[in-house]
């Protein structure tokens, strides 16, 4: 289960893209998470995925 909070949830997702993911996509299917949510909700907090960092940036 992802963290609820946004900045949480940031910290988390972009540690685990550096550590285990070579993609947002790759994460996304292992961990069963919708994409479009995740990127919605880390877009409130202005965090965007960058494919060229693999990180929201």
């Amino acid at each position: 289960m992802l963290p609820k909070d946004p900045v949480i949830l940031l910290s988390y997702v972009n540690t685990a893209l550096r550590d285990r993911y070579s993609s947002l996509q790759e994460f996304c299917e292992d961990t069963e998470t919708d994409m479009v949510s995740l990127c919605s909700k880390l877009d409130a907090i202005d965090y965007h995925y960058s494919m060229e960092n693999n990180q929201f940036i």
